[in-house]
């Protein structure tokens, strides 16, 4: 097979020599991929000795063991793949001064030759997961496996990628391996991964990407590594190969090198690797999640106060994201077992996946979780110092820390025993709202503020309720005995239902309390609580499968934000 191992010298002449020769061949020297008529692959015989003739397929799917597709950060596995159905070209040449550089960088690298596989590269079964991989596919799909860094090398033919490496892609990345599809919905199983494009060709540059829409670059980075969760990071393009003259080409060589090198930084330049660092962060906090708390937050300070203090305002709100902060991390570091089983996470449920396709580890998630308490504590220690009511607003803090983290560390544990879905509910409404009105100096037996918080969490239980219904037997499988889990998808979506009308009947109440909130919020509350009913009454019909219910939970917390924008509106 044609993996070259670590070290090992490929069996080849020296690049140098190479280039000479293939410039004295051919008018059109070098790559010899400038298409002429009737041959789109080049000007040279193509070699097809590595094929295997068509066979009979049984149904069996790809052999197991599936290898272990997690990827450990803070190393440097490198897997070069060379595209070109010929050895020796260009493009090889490239791909083998990336792998010389990769390694003074200190990586692990492993170079891959598909001119040198025997595969059948069609997909003659009913899916590619049914078409047993031949001997060199299984220690290919090892080898994308183990790496933590794709390098692909091809030339671009008619825009795209030669015959060859659409097939080795075609068979390789097979659903339960690259991806996975559930009711149209497609998950990306290789996360993190990253990857680049060595790219030699004949169109000029601008031509390709301005008028010819870059189909090749596209397809590759977008649809074909990107659905499987990888990240191109770099595409670079060599061109024209037929135009230029041996030291041009031997430039190009020196560059490949050089890109190579660049990995000991890691894939990303500095600035894309601090921004990719802060958009990773970022992903794990799960920052849609925040302004309704913020918000509720907000609620309480403006009850208490008609001229807010901005100052306690301010570091109790620190306070309380950073408190969030860390329970969102912390729910994915105890959570793992279920995200790791759940078919049908999304944006709204199934954790922030950070262990799974964040790239974090288990140390690097609890130094944020740390980090986080520690933000939060300072706050707090100056909301103390300026709050009318210090001892009041420690209270109030003590208790939510207490409920929100121990939403899942133990020994509360309160998602396993069937009170998560209350303790969210508690947190985001009453928590929250009565923190910012204690900071202000209000009371924190307040009628006005219960009254509002309680109604702000009625109306966030139904959204918590559908955002567990997917999550329902990951969650089983992982012991964890959450209401949803207990009463089942049918039932769930019954107290879902309740819970809406009550929350409408609340918001048509306030119009009569004490609270200074006007007959607005009903105008916007009832009628979306009746068409989100009707919709789950729909649901309900079909017997309330478990699956991805994107466009529900999406409903119910936008539901859920009137309750805190309609408010804050009308008293600002």
């Amino acid at each position: 097979m044609g993996v070259e191992k670590r070290g090992a010298v490929p069996e080849r002449l020296p690049v140098r020599t190479v280039l000479a020769d293939l410039g004295r061949a051919n008018p059109l020297p070098v790559e010899n991929d400038a298409p002429v008529p009737g041959a789109p692959g080049g000007n040279e015989a193509r070699h097809f000795d590595a094929v295997v003739p068509r066979r009979s397929l049984s149904n069996t799917a790809a052999p197991d063991p599936k290898p272990d597709l997690s990827v450990s950060p803070g190393s440097c596995r490198v897997l070069v793949v060379v595209g070109h159905p010929r050895r020796e070209s260009l493009t090889t040449a490239l791909a083998e001064a990336f792998a010389e550089g990769a390694r003074e960088a200190g990586c692990d690298v492993k170079t891959l030759y598909l001119s040198e596989l025997a595969f059948d590269p069609d997909v003659i079964a009913d899916s590619p997961a049914a078409q047993t991989l031949e001997p060199d596919l299984a220690e290919a799909r090892g080898l994308i496996a183990w790496a933590e860094h794709l390098v692909f090398a091809f030339p671009n033919w008619w825009g795209t990628m030669p015959a060859r490496l659409k097939g080795f892609l075609d068979r390789i990345l097979y659903p339960g391996f690259a991806f996975r599809e559930e009711d149209g919905h497609y998950y990306g199983l290789l996360a993190p991964r990253t990857a680049e494009l060595l790219i030699t060709m004949d169109v000029p540059p601008l031509v390709y990407r301005w008028i010819q829409g870059a189909p090749g670059h596209r397809a590759m980075a977008r649809a074909t590594l990107g659905l499987c969760g990888i990240r191109t990071v770099r595409i670079t393009t060599f061109a024209p190969p037929s135009h230029t003259d041996a030291a041009t080409r031997e430039g190009w060589v020196t560059q490949a090198r050089g890109l190579g090198l660049r990995l000991r930084g890691g894939p990303r330049r500095p600035i894309r690797r601090r921004l990719h660092e802060a958009g990773r962060w970022l992903l794990a906090v799960r920052p849609q999640f925040y302004p309704m708390s913020v918000l509720a937050y907000t609620l309480g300070a403006l009850l208490a106060a008609g001229t807010l203090d901005l100052l306690a305002f301010v570091f109790g709100l620190v306070a309380m994201v950073g408190l969030k902060v860390a329970t969102v991390l912390t729910n994915d570091l105890q959570d793992f077992e279920s995200d790791a089983q759940n078919r049908f996470f999304s944006p709204f449920n199934g954790g922030g996946r950070s262990l799974l396709e964040g790239g974090f580890s288990p140390s690097e998630l609890w130094r944020g979780v740390w980090v986080a308490l520690g933000v939060s504590a300072l706050g707090a220690v100056a909301t103390l110092v300026m709050a009318p009511s210090p001892v009041t607003v420690l209270i109030v803090l003590a208790v939510l820390a207490v409920l929100a983290l121990g939403y899942t560390l133990p020994p509360l544990k309160l998602s396993h025993r069937g009170l998560g879905e209350l303790d969210v509910a508690v947190t985001h409404g009453p928590g929250v709202l009565l923190l910012g009105h204690v900071v202000q100096g209000g009371s924190p037996f307040s009628g006005q503020a219960w009254f509002l918080a309680l109604v702000i969490a009625l109306a966030v239980l139904p959204a918590i309720l559908l955002a567990g219904i997917p999550d329902r037997t990951a969650d089983r499988d992982a012991r964890k005995q959450t209401l949803v889990v207990q009463l089942g998808t049918v039932r769930s979506v019954d107290l879902a239902i309740g819970f809406l009308a009550l929350s409408a009947l609340a918001a048509l109440a306030l119009v009569q309390s004490p609270v200074p909130v006007g007959l607005a919020l009903s105008l916007f509350a009832l009628p979306h609580a009746a068409g989100l009913i009707w919709l789950l009454l729909r649901y309900r019909g079909v017997g309330a499968p478990e699956k991805r219910i994107d466009l529900l939970v999406g409903l119910a917390l936008l539901y859920v934000a009137w309750f805190v924008i309609v408010p804050f509106v009308e008293m600002v």
